[in-house]
């Protein structure tokens, strides 16, 4: 699998960023790309909950939970991705404790390409580049949406 990963530093207490990304069902609330959600499970947010996800380009995906750990993050296993060129794709935000009520934020993307090594290829050059810029958009969004420092850059580990 290709691994990749951005990070920022936000200046918030973990459970301040963690009121914002365990709304699970309302990612559209900060991810710029996200356009809307439909909740495909009910109840409370957790290992299981299922949503769709929307884009600007009008293509979706859907997000399941494989992990969930109030305060510190979730991962998700992507499906119905027919329109991207991955086979399989998992996402994980963790959030770390800083001194000063500041907050360590990594969101990581792992995929397996289509189209053999041709698809390799493409999901280390233009891929990489278009989930990086993503990934750093949802990081950046998700700071100004818990009213931390949204000026700050984040950076590729």
């Amino acid at each position: 699998m290709i691994h990749h990963e951005k990070y920022l530093d936000i200046n918030a207490r973990p459970e301040d960023i963690w009121a914002v990304l365990g709304r699970f069902m309302h990612i559209d609330e900060f991810a710029p790309q996200v356009t809307s959600v439909d909740a495909l499970t009910s109840g409370a947010d957790g290992v299981g909950s299922k949503r769709r996800c929307h884009f600007e380009n009008r293509t979706s995906l859907v997000e399941e939970v494989t992990s969930w750990d109030a305060n510190q993050g979730y991962s998700v296993r992507l499906s119905d991705m027919a329109a991207m060129p991955m086979h399989e794709a998992n996402a994980t935000v963790a959030i770390s404790p800083l001194a000063d009520n500041r907050s360590h934020v990594t969101w990581s993307m792992d995929y397996r390409m289509k189209y053999g090594p041709f698809g390799w290829l493409m999901g280390q050059t233009l891929l990489k580049m278009m989930m990086g810029r993503v990934l750093a958009e949802n990081l950046s969004a998700l700071a100004a949406k818990v009213q931390s420092n949204p000026d700050a850059q984040p950076r590729t580990a």
